[in-house]
């Protein structure tokens, strides 16, 4: 669900606030704030499943 809405903000957001260009960025950005944040839980996760 991450992958799919994140990157959409940042386009959009990058669009509003820096034309074509910040599309680009805004879509990258969110692609790898939703990336970590995967990779977030599924490390508490992992963490939790050995206690």
């Amino acid at each position: 669900m991450l992958f799919l809405i994140l990157p959409i903000l940042g386009l959009v957001l990058g669009g509003w606030l820096a034309g074509p260009d910040g599309m680009i960025w805004g879509a990258g950005g969110g692609f790898a704030i939703a990336l970590g944040i995967t990779g977030v839980m599924f490390h508490a996760l992992k963490r939790a499943r050995q206690r």
